[in-house]
C-alpha cells in the first residue's frame, strides 16, 4: 500500500504513527468515502426533538494537518481549549480520521467537494422522505470560509450554520447562518469588538455549567447582551442575533486558563 496523502507538513510524530500501524497506512493509502457525519454528536442529536437532523465535517482543526484551517485559532488562544479533544474526539482513530478528510480536502479538492455535495443531496433526498428537517454544520472543528466554495449555494433549500471566529466574512448566502465565537484573550478583543458592532450572534464558553443556569434563571446579560442557552440544542438559526449563545466547558476547556473560556 502506498500513502496517497502528502504528509510532509504533518507533525512527524504522527507521520510515524501512521507507518507504524497497518491500519492507519491502509487509511491513508485511500479517499474517504464519506464526509459527513450525521447525527455526529451528542449536541446535534438534541436537535432531532425538534424534528431536525444535523449532518456534520469534522476536521483536524487548527494546523494538524500541516495548514491553518482555523486562522484566528493563535489570535484567540483556543488551540488547546479545541472541542476537538471533547467527547469522541478524544480517541485516536477520531483524530486520524480527521487529519485524513482535512488533508483530502486540501489535496483533491475538486473531489472533495463533489463528494460533500453528493452526500448533502442523497442527505436531502432523506429528509424529504422521512419527514425531518437537514442541517448542515461544516465547520465541525474547523473555521473555513465555505461560502467561497460553491456548496451552500448549490442547496439553497438546505440550512448550513457554523461558528467562526472570522468577525469579517462577506458576501454570506441566505441559507448560511453563523454564530460569531468569542474569546475573552486580550489579542483577541479587536475582533470581538467588530462582532458586537455588527450585532452579530456570539457564542460564549463559561467554565461550569452552574454559571449558565445561573446567568439564565436571573435574566443577565452579558457583553450587554441577552443571553440564551446554547446547549440546550445546536440549532442556532433559531436564536436572535445580538445575543450570547452560553456554552460550558468541556473536553480540554474545563481547564483553560488563557482566558478563551470565561470564569
Amino acid at each position: 500500500m502506498s500513502i496517497i496523502y502528502d504528509l510532509s507538513k504533518v507533525n512527524p510524530a504522527l507521520v510515524a504513527q501512521i507507518h507504524a500501524s497497518p491500519k492507519y497506512t491502509k487509511w491513508f493509502s485511500e479517499k474517504p468515502d464519506q464526509m459527513l457525519r450525521l447525527d455526529g454528536s451528542t449536541k446535534v442529536i438534541k436537535g432531532n426533538k425538534l424534528g431536525y437532523r444535523t449532518a456534520i465535517l469534522y476536521l483536524s482543526p487548527s494546523n494538524i494537518s500541516g495548514q491553518q484551517l482555523c486562522p484566528n485559532a493563535k489570535l484567540a488562544g483556543c488551540e488547546e481549549a479545541c472541542l476537538n479533544t471533547s467527547g469522541r474526539g478524544a480517541m485516536n482513530g477520531v483524530q486520524m480520521s480527521r487529519l485524513r478528510k482535512a488533508l483530502f480536502w486540501q489535496q483533491y479538492r475538486d473531489e472533495a467537494i463533489a463528494l460533500i455535495m453528493h452526500e448533502i443531496k442523497l442527505a436531502e433526498a432523506q429528509a424529504a422522505r422521512e419527514g425531518w428537517i437537514l442541517l448542515v454544520r461544516l465547520n465541525g472543528t474547523s473555521d473555513i470560509r465555505w461560502e467561497n466554495y460553491g456548496i451552500i449555494q448549490a442547496f439553497p433549500n438546505v440550512q448550513f450554520y457554523d461558528y467562526t471566529k472570522l468577525a469579517n466574512r462577506k458576501n454570506i448566502p441566505a441559507n448560511y447562518d453563523l454564530t460569531f465565537s468569542y474569546s475573552g484573550i486580550a489579542s483577541f478583543q479587536s475582533t470581538v469588538l467588530k462582532a458586537l458592532a455588527t450585532n452579530q450572534r456570539m457564542a460564549v464558553v463559561f467554565r461550569h455549567r452552574s454559571n449558565v443556569q445561573s446567568m439564565l434563571s436571573n435574566g443577565d446579560a452579558f457583553l450587554g447582551l441577552t443571553v440564551v442557552d446554547g446547549d440546550d440544542t445546536d440549532i442556532r438559526h433559531l436564536d436572535p442575533q445580538a445575543s450570547v449563545v452560553a456554552l460550558y466547558a468541556k473536553g480540554k476547556a474545563k481547564t483553560d486558563q488563557s482566558g478563551f473560556v470565561v470564569n
